[in-house]
């Protein structure tokens, strides 16, 4: 285990291998109303977030708060059910202080998922996209102490892996710029019109901190944001946490077969590398 983690961190890497947890190379965060993917898991262990030392837990609806372990096609990994937002009050070392500590116990690939609103044309509900870069928009320090930092965290071999995965099962994927922002609240109509002059496709309220922080910390990084809701300005509804949840829930087929094989290639380029 690293030496240079720090003592919560390293007390979440230890009751993280208490718990039997350990023993995989890639890692699962699910955002909001995307939690049913751990359910594809084969010879699964769960645990409450409670159970675990040092492990911050969200009160935010679509957050189980839980860390599951299993296998997909015989590959061993780990999934996050919820994580915790800068926004709840947390701070930068609380919100990445799991992908440190995964990456401590041996993981070496991060998978990040997101609900977000779709700033670009044609990004409606339902739509999934790969995430090849961001812009973090937070204010934040995630890497604070770290002994090194990297311009774009995202991995295009993963990537690649992810695009592979869509393929095989059919699956509509498109790709862009995820654009974090601290929140709670949603964004105005003239900051989606300023996101997307800046080049972001998709908007949301995490992910980034997790991505540099899990980078700085050795781990090959990729994302997908599921589209739960038009962003700002684009659709006529309001919008609400409630919304993003329950369209989180009913995209979950198409977003759980794309994890499910995206598995192998990952593995397959964790072996290569």
């Amino acid at each position: 285990m690293s030496t240079q983690l720090d003592p919560a961190a390293r007390k979440l890497a230890q009751s993280l291998v208490a718990q039997g947890l350990e023993g995989a190379r890639i890692a699962f965060v699910l955002g909001s109303g995307l939690g049913a993917f751990a359910d594809r898991l084969e010879r699964a262990r769960s645990v409450p977030a409670a159970d675990l030392d040092g492990l911050p837990q969200s009160g935010v609806p679509g957050h189980a708060g839980r860390l599951a372990v299993g296998e997909i096609g015989g590959v061993r990994v780990l999934v996050q059910q919820g994580r915790v937002h800068l926004y709840e009050g947390w701070s930068p070392e609380e919100v990445t202080r799991a992908v440190r500590a995964y990456a401590a116990i041996g993981v070496r690939a991060l998978v990040l998922t997101n609900a977000a609103g779709g700033i670009r044309a044609g990004f409606v509900p339902g739509t999934l996209m790969r995430i090849t870069d961001h812009l973090d928009l937070q204010a934040s320090a995630p890497l604070a102490g770290a002994p090194r930092g990297f311009g774009t965290p995202w991995d295009a071999q993963l990537g690649a892996a992810l695009e592979q995965a869509a393929r095989v099962c059919g699956v509509a994927l498109g790709s862009g710029v995820y654009a974090g922002l601290l929140g709670p609240a949603y964004e105005t109509p003239a900051e989606i019109r300023w996101l997307r002059e800046a080049g972001a496709d998709a908007v949301g309220m995490s992910t980034v901190a997790e991505a540099a922080a899990g980078r700085a910390a050795g781990l090959r990084v990729c994302g997908v944001s599921s589209i739960t809701n038009l962003a700002a300005g684009i659709g006529h509804a309001p919008l609400s946490h409630a919304e993003v949840v329950e369209a989180g829930a009913k995209g979950a087929r198409s977003f759980c077969a794309l994890l499910e094989h995206a598995v192998a290639p990952i593995a397959s380029a964790l072996r290569g590398h």
